[in-house]
């Protein structure tokens, strides 16, 4: 039996509000496994991107257990944590992120520097990343100079520099239209069945959902379903 990637044990996440607590998260409990592909699917406050922040190990629980690896990440230091986010991690965000004085190219370029990978190295994979998701004429560009769509391809390559296990989407196609969101999901579902990358996404779409395997509902900060995708809507 296949070791989760990501595995949480009675996930509660609390925040202060002045004198008020607010609970994000209630007893989640949770196993992701390699090569799935996820879908994250609840309205607006019902604790889908504090999920995905835990399970990106980008912020750490009130209470409850996380496993990446097997690994509890509450025992590791600062750098062991930031060892796993930038090197078996890669993030995909709404509004790109992308550093608006940098090309194209030396945007995915700048995760493999931290990484300390040789530069020919990191010029030749930045290319090759781009071309895969359609946009090697667009190299040389910035971020002003291309499209949305053209930028979260941009963002999927960046995510991709350091070859990660998961790749982690908050609303990918929240920025997008239709044809581009569609087309950003086209490039997540190839990486999920060609590299067997681990997906998981956050959305309010259900449109957006249906590209997963499995689809979680959260709600009011807990997971009230958890079930399989209908195979003839996913694979369009």
């Amino acid at each position: 039996m296949k070791q989760p990637i990501i595995k949480l044990e009675n996930v509660w996440k609390t925040y202060q509000m002045g004198k008020v607590k607010l609970d994000a998260l209630r007893g989640i409990n949770l196993e992701i496994n390699p090569g799935s592909f996820v879908a994250i699917i609840g309205p607006s406050g019902s604790g889908k991107s504090t999920l995905l922040h835990i399970i990106g190990c980008l912020d750490k629980p009130t209470k409850g257990k996380v496993y990446f690896e097997g690994k509890d990440i509450s025992l590791l230091d600062t750098d062991e944590i930031s060892h796993i986010r930038g090197k078996k991690i890669g993030f995909v965000f709404q509004q790109f992120n992308l550093l608006p004085n940098l090309t194209a190219l030396e945007n995915v370029i700048l995760p493999m520097i931290f990484q300390k990978i040789p530069e020919e190295k990191r010029v030749e994979r930045a290319k090759k990343l781009l071309r895969m998701v359609g946009i090697k004429d667009r190299t040389l560009h910035r971020p002003y100079e291309l499209s949305g769509g053209e930028q979260q391809r941009v963002a999927i390559a960046r995510a991709l520099a350091n070859n990660p296990k998961m790749i982690i989407a908050d609303e990918p196609t929240g920025n997008l239209d239709s044809k581009s969101g569609q087309m950003i999901m086209e490039i997540l579902k190839d990486l999920h069945q060609k590299e067997n990358k681990t997906i998981v996404v956050v959305t309010h779409d259900p449109n957006i959902a249906s590209y997963s395997k499995e689809i979680l509902n959260i709600k009011d900060g807990q997971i009230i379903a958890n079930h399989l995708a209908a195979e003839k809507v996913l694979w369009k």
